[in-house]
């Protein structure tokens, strides 16, 4: 009898567990929802009101959303308004941090509250995941009962630090997409757009004092196509770069969107784009470097020369104009060393400076960098890589070889951003690679992803708190289309979304994927090509492949 009485509790428990993930579907999940009886209905004339003229804008937001899919604009005011059917509340005290909210539905009003602006955003997000999916269509819909399940929500991040990357040096992309891909990061209450902007395929940035980087490192004579080891190419030349005012342009709207974009500039490594246009950077000013056409890690590298210090030195003053991130990524992954094994400048180098090995002359040049980008108030992230040969001083790991990276640099008292390739590599298969179009290899379900827990065990509490966040990589070598990268990446950037949210404690992969399950129509709406969306034939498949290096 006590069997039957328990089985049965698991069973109306799992049936009401079931109920609010559908009837109350966010994501990232809050940290904290109490569910409450009845509904809020919008009215034919919606208000809305604002006590802080600083997050009017983000008022604006939701007006402008209502006026599209439901076809009647609402009004927004500024001031202390009791009456207004929607209220944005500023929060007393410190209670919800920089990036918390609180949400209240009752059947008369709804009130947003939070301590600042980035808190209000992410409350919205909220509230429009409560609202039927037709919120998210970009055209009026009618018969839709805009109703709001009543609830109570207190909710604020794990991590500090929840990004996703976007590799465009080997495929370049259109800043309609970058924005696109901005505002789905911003949905999912992500924070960071990590734009890795420089490879051996492509130099995407302009830069002024350095006009080569772009007429000739953006452009390489083709490109690889197939699998890795055929060597078969397509013959067509391929090109792309963002302007400075273009660059300006995204960083302004993901700001708008409390997205942070951390660009990266490669080095020493993944650095022939450079010497295309400035060979007196590397091994030899004689030596013709082409821009790569194949995928993969090569010899030819940057070399530590003074010349290559001034000449990263203004590079990196121009990106450092463009974005105002705290953060700057210099890379720092997969350099080969040979080149630096048979320079005769190289050896007198690391004999002057006491340097043992080329990891350590590898440091050494970080090192070099890590002071410059100190020196003007920024913070270095390199891949963990940088930890070889000794870590410079002020410098965050981002963990993608495993976890060891970042376990290493936590107990060294470094930040770190962990990444691993084993979960947060999206450029990985997601179901059997027979059904599925090209990828780089390896395999990373959803339910992978969703059970990845970024800060070890095996760190005491002190160690932990270096663990700032998690990330979500996407390298582009088989992406040749904005709908191929949104194949890769949703949803299984949602789950990592609610790895870097919600505390482990809260979260179950079976209820995230009923939640997922009614998002997936918002992002119908939105026009998002995810894994198993309706419009997944919009690109071209190709066999598999496989190759041995990260990018």
């Amino acid at each position: 009898m006590k069997k039957l009485i328990i089985l049965c509790s698991i069973l109306v428990l799992s049936r009401i567990v079931l109920a609010q993930s559908t009837t109350y579907a966010i994501l990232p999940k809050p940290n904290k929802l109490a569910e409450k009886t009845g509904t809020f209905t919008l009215p034919n004339t919606v208000k809305i009101s604002v006590d802080d003229e600083a997050v009017r804008f983000i008022a604006d937001m939701l007006a402008g959303q209502l006026a599209k899919a439901t076809g009647r604009t609402p009004s927004v005011t500024t001031g202390k308004s009791g009456k207004a059917a929607i209220r944005f509340e500023s929060a007393k005290g410190d209670k919800l941090g920089a990036e918390g909210y609180a949400l209240r539905v009752t059947p008369k009003q709804i009130v947003i509250s939070a301590e600042k602006p980035q808190g209000f955003f992410y409350g919205l997000q909220s509230l429009l995941q409560l609202m039927p999916a037709e919120v998210f269509s970009p055209t009026a819909v009618r018969n839709v009962v805009w109703s709001v399940p009543c609830c109570i929500i207190e909710d604020q991040p794990r991590y500090a630090y929840r990004g996703l990357h976007l590799d465009v040096g080997r495929h370049f992309f259109p800043v309609s997409f970058v924005k696109k891909y901005i505002d789905l990061i911003a949905l999912h209450k992500q924070n960071v757009f990590h734009w890795h902007l420089t490879e051996d395929q492509g130099w995407r940035i302009e830069i002024k004092k350095y006009p080569k980087l772009t007429e000739v490192g953006s452009q390489r004579k083709q490109s690889m196509i197939g699998r890795y080891g055929e060597n078969r190419y397509d013959g067509t030349p391929y090109s792309g770069f963002y302007t400075q005012d273009e660059v300006r342009e995204v960083v302004r709207y993901a700001q708008e969107r409390f997205v942070t974009v951390i660009p990266e500039i490669e080095l020493p490594g993944h650095s022939m784009a450079i010497l295309a246009g400035y060979p007196e950077l590397g091994s030899s000013p004689d030596k013709i470097v082409p821009v790569a056409t194949k995928w993969g890690v090569f010899d030819d590298v940057l070399f530590p020369r003074e010349e290559t210090f001034t000449f990263l030195q203004d590079v990196l003053t121009e990106v450092m104009d463009l974005f105002p991130s705290q953060y700057i990524h210099i890379g720092g992954d997969e350099c080969p060393k040979t080149q630096w094994k048979q320079s005769r400048f190289c050896q007198d180098l690391m004999k002057r400076e006491g340097l043992k090995d080329e990891h350590e002359l590898q440091s050494y040049f970080i090192r070099r960098i890590d002071k410059f980008i100190t020196s003007k108030g920024r913070k270095m992230i390199g891949w963990d890589e940088i930890l070889e040969g000794g870590l410079s001083p002020n410098a965050t790991v981002m963990s993608w070889r495993g976890t060891e990276g970042g376990i290493a640099a936590a107990r060294q008292g470094h930040d770190a951003i962990m990444t691993p390739g084993g979960f947060c590599y999206l450029d990985h298969y997601q179901a059997d690679p027979k059904t599925q179009p090209i990828a780089i290899g390896g395999f990373t379900t959803l339910e992978k992803t969703y059970g990845y827990e970024p800060t070890p065990d095996s760190l005491n509490a002190e160690e932990a708190k270096h663990i700032i966040g998690v990330q979500g990589n996407v390298w582009t070598e088989y992406m040749l289309t904005p709908e191929y990268v949104e194949y890769m990446v949703w949803p299984r950037a949602i789950a990592l979304a609610e790895v870097g949210w919600t505390n482990k404690d809260r979260k179950n992969v079976d209820e995230f994927k009923q939640r997922l399950a009614v998002h997936q129509k918002r992002l119908d709406f939105l026009n998002v090509n995810y894994f198993g969306a309706p419009i997944n034939n919009k690109f071209q498949y190709q066999m598999p492949t496989q190759t041995a290096s990260k990018k």
